[in-house]
């Protein structure tokens, strides 16, 4: 068919029900490789009745396989086959469409199930004197393209002449049902393939199927746009553990020194780096088994929506000076727990609906109204963040406290390429995906998804080193009164000398001046949470 029609505004009209249909079966991959149908009603496309069985990428197998259509033989999940492979099929007709037949017919029914590269759609379907495409042959298309009347239209793939794979089922006599045998197709070439159910018969209307598809790359049965993303997880649960072990040497060798924004940082590296290992067991399993259980899936994407929560409410709460400029939020508590709470829900009703399994009973419509509300949080806490980042920063340039401004500034400017990558990666994404209707760059797929782990992860990263634990943190985390004199020493707020001597500012000074300089800065805190 002329599925290339689509990306030029010429949609034929058959063409409509066929790309929701497409739509819908590309989804199938994110609740599992083993495609179940419980009582799944055909729907009528043009001059066929159609039911979308799956869409996978699927890598060639590594080792000889049978004959590309053959009988199921059961081996091991890592046996390097790649295959399609049919289980318990059943079609089922009304008793209407039943009853116009005799019991002693051979053939009463025809369904036909179509095999195909997402490359080789043109091969399936014909149009007879350039008009509307058809996927049932037609008196006209029977002439034209030597197809058989009654049955879907297939050409010969140019390079293969056994794909695409039609295979037949048929109903005999007045029977209610017939089975499909359980037979499997091999893959022997690298691609996207679709899989069709498909009735030319005008009298099966109504048609049910019941069974279930197992679609099986070398490895096991973890499609194959998602069976990288089971190597990076391995590879970041390693680069946290990494970063875990830096950050937890110096958070013991200064625990007595450690500030309230330090604790929440090592909070955060914790659920990274758990919520990496659960993604690498999550998808260990659905590779193994073909399936993705509600509950395990549920507790793997709610540890992600409490991690992204709670890195968002670190990177605010360091752009509004918490723990280093100001000893407390004041009156903001209330709202960032508030704002916390929101984007958590928002996070985690969202991902559920992706991860979760319950996405095929979700229309693109209703998927929409569960996005806009977590890309709204996000706009608004970037806003914010920016916000408060340029008042923290006039502070500090009012108070002359240059150490601090200098940690800022190098915070500020990893913030701003953070956000920078972000809306060109997002741009990215846009095009990536519609440049590629029919997921045909599928091996490219996982990119997408791992792109945002690793700039959060690069972010984290930033913070750990501006804000690591040192001898000299809990002293002078919050003496925003005092200024820098031409006797300070030009040492990191974070950094202690290596003979354990603090050299910040003068104790001497420090005593003359904390009284009244503390005043000013409780008054200045107070104006600032009213201007925010």
């Amino acid at each position: 068919m002329d599925f290339g029609a689509i990306r030029y505004g010429r949609l034929h009209p058959i063409l409509l029900p066929l790309l929701t249909l497409f739509s819908l079966s590309a989804i199938h991959f994110v609740n599992a490789s083993v495609h179940t149908y419980n009582r799944e009603e055909f729907r009528e496309v043009g001059n066929a009745y159609l039911l979308a069985g799956g869409s996978e990428g699927i890598v060639a197998s590594l080792t000889p396989s049978p004959s590309s259509s053959s009988p199921v033989v059961r081996t091991s999940v890592h046996d390097g086959l790649s295959f399609i492979r049919f289980d318990n099929i059943t079609f089922w007709r009304s008793q209407e469409a039943a009853d116009q037949n005799s019991d002693i017919e051979n053939s009463s029914g025809l369904v036909q199930v179509v095999i195909f590269e997402a490359a080789d759609r043109d091969d399936i379907g014909g149009s007879a004197y350039g008009g509307q495409r058809s996927l049932c042959c037609t008196p006209d298309l029977a002439k034209l393209e030597g197809c058989k009347e009654g049955e879907v239209i297939r050409l010969r793939a140019s390079k293969d002449d056994k794909w695409p794979i039609v295979l037949n089922v048929h109903l005999s006599g007045n029977s209610l049902l017939t089975e499909m045998d359980n037979t499997a197709v091999y893959i022997t070439k690298t691609g996207m393939y679709n899989l069709f159910f498909i009735s030319c018969d005008p009298l099966l209307k109504g048609l049910i199927l019941n069974g279930r598809t197992l679609w099986k790359n070398p490895d096991g049965y973890l499609p194959g746009r998602m069976a990288p993303l089971m190597s990076f997880y391995v590879y970041m649960s390693v680069a946290y553990l990494l970063l875990s072990f830096i950050w937890f040497f110096q958070y013991v060798r200064f625990w007595k020194d450690v500030l309230q924004l330090q604790h929440c940082i090592t909070i955060v590296i914790a659920l990274g780096w758990f919520e990496m290992i659960l993604w690498y067991f999550e998808y260990a399993n659905f590779n193994n088994t073909g399936v993705r259980p509600v509950a395990i899936t549920t507790w793997v994407v709610t540890i992600g929506a409490v991690r992204r929560t709670v890195s968002r409410l670190l990177i605010l709460c360091v752009s509004m000076g918490y723990g280093v400029v100001r000893p407390t939020l004041g009156g903001l508590t209330s709202k960032v727990i508030l704002l916390g709470i929101t984007y958590f829900l928002a996070t985690e009703l969202l991902d559920i609906t992706e991860y979760v399994g319950i996405i095929n009973d979700i229309s693109g419509r209703a998927r929409l109204l569960l996005v806009l509300p977590d890309a709204f949080l996000d706009a608004f806490l970037i806003l914010w963040i920016f916000t408060s980042l340029s008042k923290t920063l006039e502070r500090l340039q009012v108070k002359r406290t240059t150490i601090k401004l200098d940690i800022y500034r190098k915070f500020s400017n990893a913030l701003g390429v953070t956000v920078i990558a972000s809306v060109a990666w997002i741009c990215y994404e846009v095009y990536f995906k519609a440049t590629d209707p029919f997921n045909e760059r599928w091996q490219n797929a996982w990119i997408i998804t791992a792109f945002w782990d690793i700039l959060a992860f690069a972010l984290l990263c930033i913070i750990c080193y501006l804000w690591a634990p040192a001898q000299s943190s809990q002293r002078y985390a919050y003496a925003d009164g005092i200024g820098d004199s031409d006797d300070e020493e030009a040492e990191s707020l974070t950094r202690g000398t290596s003979g354990g001597d603090l050299s910040l500012v003068k104790l001497g000074k420090e005593e003359r001046n904390y009284d009244s300089d503390d005043a000013h800065d409780l008054e200045d805190d107070a104006r600032a949470d009213k201007g925010e």
